[in-house]
């Protein structure tokens, strides 16, 4: 049997798999909350891997190698950033997030959550966001499935159209189906595959390179310089890298994790898996990256495409099958983030604009069918925006990332700790943060001096703090919500 059919098998087993999930999920979804949000009945390994999955994607398998394979350890900064971020927002939004949920309406979109937190009768908040998380977001998946594509293109030659239907077809079936407790539960066996594929890589990588003392005198022969953490960086290089932590709190597709979770009390759980995952997970990233450098040197060749390490090693270090599971983790990192977005924007289209402004009667069963065609829908729109194989639309995602991060993050974090933040500033704050990143990362001088997250995040909190103070009145209804929260988190804790 050629390599290729082990790959290939390992492939389509991994498939089977999520298309299983896919239907197990469906048999346990019957009502919207169900569909949106899994019921809230995530324990906390679930809850953990899946944000964790949901939020890698295939930066950190081939992006973060590849950027440390060619630069050093100077690129380690973003992950040292977004590993501070995922601690502070199990931290200081999870908790809080979960109990002003349930008690403020039991939302189940972060747009309906600041809805109901503010009594924003207008509907202008809850129909701001939604369209924000739908636009964003189709950008987003799109970009994943080019990836999908390009991932099927450069792994076993398949035409790139038919890679992208491939792997579109299966994440739409079981998001579609399934819903939330499919995106969860594939995201679970994503998480698991990217988690023993980043550590199995780099330890076994040592043998070939001659263990830890050989592997570090080939990487000084290259250059010296790659296992210097500030070699070749700028104060304000390092402020934009790290500065990638600040999105972890306005990330609707992470978030909604901690809203899912079956209690406060499970979240100190999720907190230890998910940044144990995650630090473990940068640390097989990094080590895949040095052993990289390494083996080529003491082989005197070159690497084509340096973001395509992590799956080379896996080719020369394993056997053909195990390859192939080497394999799957790159394409569970592209799929678990598709699928993620994919329901976040199914959500933001029925619950935060459809019931929102056409407010129909509409049955619990209707309404999981109009989910599943918004799943549908905005799949095709992405397909069509990924059909051109542009290279450009990757470069949405950070600029994407930002977007989320500085347009809902100050108001994420307002709305749980500031009993006088106004749906007017709320509003105020979004819009100032999204136009502040879109003027900030079209602007070259600018962008490549400072990430458009810092200068976005930083004036979205002052504008909904100074409209906040302007148009705040007292409200009893809010006031009484927010201490309602605060004795169910500590009735929790």
């Amino acid at each position: 049997m050629s390599n290729e059919m082990y790959q290939l098998i390992a492939i389509v087993l991994y498939m089977s798999t999520m298309i299983f999930i896919g239907w197990y999920a469906y048999k346990r979804t019957s009502n919207l909350t169900d569909y949106m949000l899994g019921g809230r009945s995530l324990g906390p390994m679930v809850t953990a891997l899946s944000a964790g999955a949901a939020d890698m994607s295939g930066w950190l398998l081939m992006g973060l190698p590849g950027a440390i394979f060619m630069n050093g350890l100077v690129e380690t900064w973003i992950a040292i950033g977004l590993t501070l971020g995922a601690y502070l927002n199990y931290v200081i939004v999870a908790p809080r997030l979960r109990a002003y949920t349930q008690v403020s309406g039991d939302s189940i979109t972060i747009p309906s959550y600041l809805e109901s937190r503010l009594k924003d009768s207008s509907r202008l908040l809850r129909v701001v966001s939604g369209i924000v998380i739908l636009i964003f977001f189709t950008f987003y998946v799109s970009s994943g499935m080019v990836a999908g594509g390009k991932f099927f293109l450069s792994s076993f030659g398949l035409d790139y159209h038919i890679g992208l239907l491939i792997v579109s077809a299966v994440v739409i079936f079981y998001t579609l189906f399934g819903g939330f407790l499919a995106v969860s539960y594939t995201d679970v066996v994503q998480g698991v595959i990217m988690f023993f594929s980043l550590l199995l890589v780099p330890i076994f990588g040592l043998f070939l390179t001659g263990g830890f003392q050989e592997t570090t005198q080939s990487i000084r022969e290259v250059d010296p310089q790659l296992l210097n953490f500030i070699s070749g960086a700028s104060f304000l290089g390092i402020v934009s890298a790290v500065a990638w932590g600040l999105g972890y709190f306005g990330q609707p597709h992470i978030i909604v994790r901690f809203m899912a979770i079956s209690s406060v009390n499970e979240i100190k759980k999720a907190k230890h898996i998910g940044i144990g995952w995650m630090i473990l997970s940068l640390f097989g990233a990094v080590g895949t990256a040095l052993v990289g450098i390494a083996y080529y040197q003491q082989n005197n060749s070159t690497l084509a495409d340096a973001e395509t390490i992590f799956i080379v090693l896996g080719q020369i270090i394993f056997h053909p099958f195990i390859g192939g599971v080497v394999l799957a983790a790159v394409l569970a990192a592209v799929m678990s983030t598709i699928s993620s977005q994919l329901i976040v924007t199914s959500s933001a289209l029925i619950e935060d604009l459809y019931k929102a402004v056409i407010k129909t009667d509409a049955s619990d069963k209707q309404y999981v069918f109009y989910g599943r065609m918004a799943v549908l829908i905005v799949s095709i729109v992405a397909m069509f925006l990924a059909w051109p194989n542009n290279e450009s639309i990757l470069s949405i995602v950070s600029f994407a990332w930002a977007g989320f991060g500085a347009s809902f993050g100050p108001i994420i974090l307002l709305s749980l700790y500031w009993r006088k933040i106004t749906a007017k500033g709320a509003l105020a704050g979004i819009i100032a943060g999204a136009v502040t990143v879109l003027i900030w990362g079209n602007v070259e001088i600018l962008k490549t001096t400072l990430y458009e997250i810092v200068p976005g995040f930083i004036i979205c909190f002052a504008v909904t703090y100074i409209v906040s103070i302007v148009t705040y009145r007292p409200n009893s209804e809010i006031d009484k919500e927010f201490t309602e929260a605060l004795k169910l988190l500590e009735k929790e804790k």
